[in-house]
């Protein structure tokens, strides 16, 4: 199969998945072509996107690639899609946090941590399927041992926890304050933003 096809048939099923897509899952799909191929044509790809400023980007996620819309097109498709940004309380965003940073870990401990319940939270989380049950604990009553899951590492686009800022940096780390209590998923991402461009000027 020529090169080429590859990168069209690549494209296709970046586009159709509703998750990103591992170099193992693309192999499987594709006859012929192997890992190293397959990643040099995704790199390939992902400059062809950023070069010629198209309205998608390659980006990898969570353990696999995925296509988005390009940053600079975000209000747009905002408007297009007439929704509002998915936004997530203080108390839900602490806890994921100490899951992120903790895990696996009990509920118990959470509770330890915060010093409230977060039973609701918790639930929410899970519905959200942003922290699963990952085992349980060898203690007496054998509780559920949470930790994050591969949508957590795609909603704060990060290949993989390695990539989390160290508590160091979260603690350097400027929020704007929400009247409400409530932390929109961008303004997020707009403080690590401008906490890297900061970076790159002290460097």
């Amino acid at each position: 199969m020529e090169r080429e096809d590859v990168k069209s048939i690549l494209e296709s099923l970046l586009f159709v998945a509703d998750g990103p897509l591992t170099v193992q899952r693309l192999t499987e799909v594709i006859d012929g072509a192997g890992k190293d191929d397959i990643r040099s044509i995704l790199e390939e790809l992902d400059n062809e996107l950023q070069d010629n400023r198209r309205g998608i980007r390659l980006v990898e996620v969570a353990g696999g690639y995925q296509l988005r819309t390009a940053k600079g097109n975000a209000d747009w498709v905002k408007k297009f899609l007439g929704g509002r940004p998915a936004r997530m309380g203080r108390a839900t965003l602490e806890t994921l946090a100490i899951v992120a940073y903790r895990q696996p870990i009990t509920k118990a401990e959470i509770e330890a941590i915060r010093g409230v319940d977060v039973d609701g939270v918790i639930t929410t989380l899970l519905e959200r399927n942003l922290v699963r049950a990952v085992a349980r604990k060898d203690v007496p009553g054998r509780p559920f041992l949470y930790g994050t899951t591969p949508e957590f590492l795609e909603l704060f686009n990060l290949k993989d926890l390695a990539q989390l800022p160290t508590l160091k940096e979260m603690e350097e780390m400027t929020l704007p304050e929400i009247p409400d209590e409530q932390v929109s998923i961008e303004q997020l991402e707009d403080a690590e933003q401008r906490q890297e461009a900061e970076q790159e000027k002290q460097d």
